[in-house]
């Protein structure tokens, strides 16, 4: 259950008009302070930003699913019937006692309190930013090199690989 101060700062953010990512991250701050607390561990940054976001979700923010990567149509058809014929069948197999739902949130909950409190640290979250930030500008920056690599030339990349060099020597 989120804290009232969560649910209040990210009722703010959406008066305020801002974007969903905003208004989410309202919980991912809480769920990290909850790891740095102690109070669970999580095994990745991910992990912690993933619980944050799931949070956020039930709590009614309309944050948008991970973007799926580039599928044909025909084979996003293919996989959603499958994926709701394995869904039936997974649901059917679970029980559907009284406390079944309650064991699963206690096993969760101990396996989370299992982890370490390192993923949350300011270290941690800062590699992750960076690896996500690379990830981000690296497909526009191979796609300027390739046109590099054509336009200039062999006596050209050299140069500017030369200029390069020196730039990163004199920084």
């Amino acid at each position: 259950m989120p804290e009232k101060k969560t649910r209040k700062a990210a009722a703010k953010d959406k008066r305020e008009g801002k974007a969903p990512s905003t208004q989410a991250g309202e919980y991912v701050h809480e769920e990290i302070e909850h790891i740095r607390k102690g109070k669970h561990g999580a095994r990745s940054p991910q992990q912690a930003i993933a619980i944050g976001l799931s949070k956020a979700r039930r709590a009614g923010i309309k944050v948008p699913r991970k973007k799926s990567s580039k599928k044909s149509s025909s084979r996003k058809r293919a996989s959603a019937g499958t994926s709701t014929t394995s869904r039936k069948r997974a649901t059917a197999k679970r029980s559907t006692g009284g406390d079944s739902t309650a064991k699963r949130a206690s096993a969760s909950s101990r396996a989370l309190r299992r982890e370490g409190t390192r993923s949350a640290s300011k270290r941690s979250l800062s590699a992750h930013a960076k690896r996500a930030a690379s990830k981000r500008s690296a497909s526009s920056r191979s796609a300027a090199a390739k046109k590099a690599a054509r336009t200039k030339g062999a006596h050209g990349r050299s140069a500017a690989a030369k200029k390069a060099a020196r730039t990163r020597k004199a920084s």
